[in-house]
């Protein structure tokens, strides 16, 4: 069984060199970047980051969300809770209803660390 990932203590966006562009990664880096791609390697989060990525405001409510994956809403809300567990989504309530909106400087900051021959 793999060993889980430690939970994120801050999860602002990761903010370090590309890979392959220092001299090395660090402890932590290395632990709060594979958090993010963890939570990532999933299609379903796939799937409703892509659908809240393609919205005009990059938000969606998970009572709308549910029929885009055919899951159930508490399903959808974990996967909605672990992206915003790592800082890739913010949620708010909003009455009833809980919205969860896309971070893009999160998003953006994992695409610069993975950039091959960045900066």
């Amino acid at each position: 069984m793999p060993k889980p990932l430690p939970a994120l203590e801050d999860a602002a966006p990761i903010c370090c060199a590309p890979l392959g562009g220092a001299p090395s990664l660090s402890p932590a880096d290395a632990v709060g970047l594979a958090i993010r791609l963890k939570a990532l390697a999933d299609p379903t989060r796939l799937h409703l980051l892509a659908y809240l990525l393609d919205q005009p405001d990059q938000e969606g409510c998970t009572c709308n969300l549910a029929p885009i994956v055919d899951l159930s809403e508490p399903t959808v809300s974990h996967h909605l809770k672990q992206l915003e567990a790592t800082g890739l989504l913010t949620k708010e309530r909003r009455g009833m209803s809980v919205y969860y909106r896309v971070v893009p400087e999160a998003i953006e900051a994992i695409g610069r660390v993975l950039h091959v021959n960045c900066c």
